[in-house]
């Protein structure tokens, strides 16, 4: 109600017949009623930060409330659903990214499998680098592999040292969904110094031809 007397359309009608502004914190996600587990801050830190569907949200929810599933098996189910769900090609560009991947796996000994959806976005980002002429990508991809078990080890070492055992499954879910978000902004501020300090601030150097 208004100072005038009228009604607010901001304001919610109740029972006694007066008004009252809704809740502005904490509101309910669409699709998600009667969500297993997890506050709405929770839901909704994954849907917008993290990108997540409210589908693939509440499977991780389901894995997270589930007490006999092992953390790495949780971990494994919040990782799943942040694959892309692009149609992978068949050509040959995906053939050699299939064969870069597994090789990679195998030289770093990492217990994963070749086709777990990680690994299949890595072979199609490998294949389409390829199609656009940048094949010698392959050349530079242990040193990002170097990076992300150097981040994988930071990301479990807070949730070891800084959670208590029953918040470690939640926490591990937060730390895989939205440490996606964290790592990409870091990354593009990372590549802003670079830049900065290879080619300074006024940009690359004139390319000279002849």
């Amino acid at each position: 109600m208004t100072s005038s007397g009228r009604s607010c359309s901001a304001c919610m009608p109740t029972t006694c017949g007066t008004r009252r502004s809704p809740p502005v914190v904490d509101q309910p996600v669409s699709g998600m009623e009667g969500p297993p587990s997890g506050t709405p801050t929770l839901i909704r830190a994954l849907l917008d930060v993290g990108g997540m569907k409210v589908a693939e949200i509440a499977d991780v929810l389901t894995a997270i409330d589930d007490p006999v599933r092992p953390l790495h098996k949780v971990l494994g189910a919040a990782a799943d659903r942040l694959a892309t769900a692009d149609t992978e090609r068949d050509d040959t560009e995906s053939a050699a990214a299939h064969a870069v991947v597994a090789d990679l796996i195998s030289r770093r000994g990492w217990q994963a499998h070749e086709s777990a959806p990680a690994a299949v976005d890595l072979s199609k980002a490998i294949a389409a680098r390829a199609r656009l002429g940048h094949e010698a990508f392959v050349e530079v991809l242990d040193d990002y592999a170097d990076a992300a078990e150097q981040i994988a080890r930071a990301d479990l070492a807070y949730v070891d040292r800084r959670v208590a055992v029953e918040g470690m499954v939640e926490s591990v879910v937060i730390g895989t969904v939205l440490g996606e978000a964290v790592f990409s902004a870091l990354r593009r501020l990372a590549h802003v110094d670079a830049s900065a300090k290879l080619y300074g601030t006024e940009g690359p150097p004139e390319r000279t031809t002849g």
